[in-house]
Order: C-alpha cells, then structure tokens, then sequence
C-alpha cells in the first residue's frame, strides 16, 4: 500500500504544475500492491516514457525514446534498461537503438565497449518493449485495420515476430504476441486508458492518470517483490508410498476469489500459478471414479454455480496456460466450504484421513475445495 501513497504524492506534486496534454502515467497494482508505473509523454513526433517495476528481485527501469514519421509510423527507437539508480545493469547492453524502414529494420545492440548490428526483412516494424511498457501501443492503435499484425523485432534474437491488437469485445482488445496478450481499451483519440492481465499470467490491472511522475524517485523508494507466486509442495505418506503435490501460490491481494477474478465462473484455472500444478503418486489412488496409476499428472480446477470440479490431465512438464483438455483423464466434484479465516496464499494441503485414505485441500481466500481418495493395495 504504500507505494500507492507514494504514487499519489507524486501525482499530486506533478499535477500542481502545468503538464501537457500529451503526459500521462500509468499505474500498474495487483489487487493493492503497486507492481509498476509507466510515465510517457507523447507529440505528433516523438514518444518517450520511462517504467520503473519492482516486481521480482530487483527494481528495473525501461527507458524508450521513438521518433515518429508525419503519418504516426515509428521510424527510429531507443530502449534501455536500467538499475533503481538509472545506472545500466553490469554486462549487460547499454541500450537498444532500432531503425525501422518502409522496406526493412535494423538493430544495434549496443554495449560498453562494442555494437552489434543485424537488418531484417521486416518492412514497418515495430520494437517489442518489454512488460509494462505499454504506452506505445498508442502507436499501433493509430494504424486502424492495419494494427492487427504488425512484424516486430525483438531486443534479442534473429526471428521477426508479430505484434498487434486484435478485438475481444466491444470497445476492449487484446494485445497480440508479446509476454503477456494484455486486454486493453483506448479513448475515442486512441489514447491508451486501462491495460488488464486477468486473462494472462498477469494479473496486474494498469489504470491511466493524467500528469507526470517522478520516476527516480518512486524506483529510489521502491522494493522489489521477490518471487511472486514461489513454489511450494505438499505431502503425505501412505504405507511408506508418498503422494505429493507441487504448485505455485498466488496471493489474493484483495482481489475477489472463487466465482471472482482470480478463479471466474466455469474457466479452467490451472489451480495454482506459474508451472502447471503437478500431482505425484507412487501408490494406485482412486479419486472419485477416477482410478490413477502410480505416475506424474496435472491438475486443474473449475469452479461452476453448480459445483467446483477437479481435472486429472495426462499432460505434465507444461506452463500452466498450456491445458489441453483433450489429455484429460476425468473430472471429480470436490466438496466445497468456507474457511474459519481469510487465507491469503493459496494452499494445497495432501492429508491422510485413514490408513488408506485421504484427502486434497485447496485452500483460498474464504473458501476450501476438497478432493477425497482412496489407496488401493
């Protein structure tokens, strides 16, 4: 919360003094916890910002300058990463410069002692701006029709990509390739308004503000998040034969459950986050109706108005938005409770409820579904 407050100082310092049209800054929270701000500045010329993120071990600022052709198209860009103090990172690039042609691209990594140039057959391309640098999609925006697939070059690597943002519903689109394919919604001049990753592994929702901020001072005073979402793995022994459960733990972050934002009505949610969540059995469980082998499975959850449900899948190895419903084994209807107190982590629990029974808690928020099993001999 208090990187909120520092926001809001921030703002109001800035908002106090007279700010251009085109200035606007971007808040990027996870439920309260403010993860990221993005201050931008845009001219019919040019369109420069700076994020400064937090999260995961270390504070990171991205610096990008693009200059702009007189119909809008990006025809040269600069981006840097930095450290919270606006130094460079240690052996890392300097910056990134690209010229983008009607015809081609080119790229310079540039770094302390030498630059590396590569040109691509990419005629109009675009940078992809790393994660919470999402202002200049004001720019593919503007294209109209022609922003559906636009060629990008990354800051590494010899492939051209393809970016763009394509309709999802109504006044709201989604962004396409890229880390994360935001949801995103602009005002009727084209300028970006909020960015939502509820649909993606992030889940941060941006929200647009006017004025400016002062980024060095936010990054100055900003601590990293660590790992969000670390792994964790539950356990229990039966007949010296364990059953264990691995899973990452998202945080609720005052963000609504089950039915809510994080686990919406009737969508398969990966029950945990990151990595697919793994099941472990070294002994013959069955599950419901459901009769599993001693092996390695995953599992998934849906949580409906008529029940919430448990998805054994044959797939294992994979990033948890990689479900493929057709290597599903069966499902089974967990009961379902409310907790005694907010749970904040999500929390798997294996336990044994008999010599040869037992049970799988997943605990969230105020609400707990359970999966009961049985060891056959």
């Amino acid at each position: 919360m208090k990187y909120a407050c520092i926001f809001a100082a921030a703002v109001g310092i800035a908002a106090s003094s007279v700010a251009s049209a085109q200035d606007a800054t971007i808040v990027y929270r996870l439920g309260h916890d403010t993860v990221a701000v993005e201050q931008f500045s845009r001219t019919p010329t040019r369109l420069a910002g700076e994020s400064v993120t937090r999260a995961g071990l270390a504070i990171q600022r991205i610096q990008y300058d693009v200059t702009l052709a007189a119909d809008g198209r990006p025809t040269a860009a600069v981006i840097r990463r930095r450290q919270a103090d606006g130094s460079p990172f240690p052996n890392a690039p300097v910056e990134y410069r690209f010229t983008l042609r009607a015809d081609s691209a080119k790229r310079q990594i540039v770094w302390k002692d030498s630059t590396q140039s590569q040109s691509f057959a990419a005629p109009n391309a675009f940078p992809a701006f790393p994660v919470y640098s999402y202002a200049p999609f004001e720019l593919l925006y503007a294209r109209g029709r022609a922003r559906d697939s636009v060629l990008a070059i990354g800051l590494g690597g010899d492939a051209v990509g393809v970016i763009g943002l394509q309709s999802y519903a109504g006044d709201t689109l989604r962004m396409r390739g890229g880390t994360y394919q935001m949801l995103v919604r602009f005002d009727r001049d084209g300028r970006l308004q909020t960015t939502d990753g509820g649909l993606t592994t992030n889940k941060a929702i941006g929200t647009r503000a006017q004025g400016r901020v002062d980024i060095a001072a936010l990054a100055a005073a900003m601590k990293p998040t660590g790992v969000l979402s670390p792994r964790a793995t539950a356990y229990a022994a039966f007949s010296r034969g364990p059953i264990l459960v691995n899973y990452g733990r998202p945080a609720v972050r005052e963000r609504t459950v089950w039915g809510g934002v994080l686990v919406p009505y009737d969508s398969i949610w990966r029950t945990g986050a990151n990595e697919a969540t793994h099941l472990a059995t070294s002994k013959t469980i069955a599950l419901g109706d459901l009769t599993l082998a001693p092996g390695l499975y995953t599992l998934w959850t849906q949580h409906t108005r008529n029940g919430t449900f448990l998805i054994v899948n044959k797939q294992v190895g994979q990033w948890g938005t990689e479900y493929q419903p057709s290597q599903d084994l069966g499902r089974v209807k967990m009961d379902f409770a409310r907790t005694a107190e907010h749970v904040e982590d999500f929390t798997i629990n294996v336990r044994a409820t008999a010599p040869n029974r037992g049970a799988i808690d997943f605990v969230w928020g105020d609400s707990m579904a359970t999966a009961n099993f049985t060891v056959r001999p």
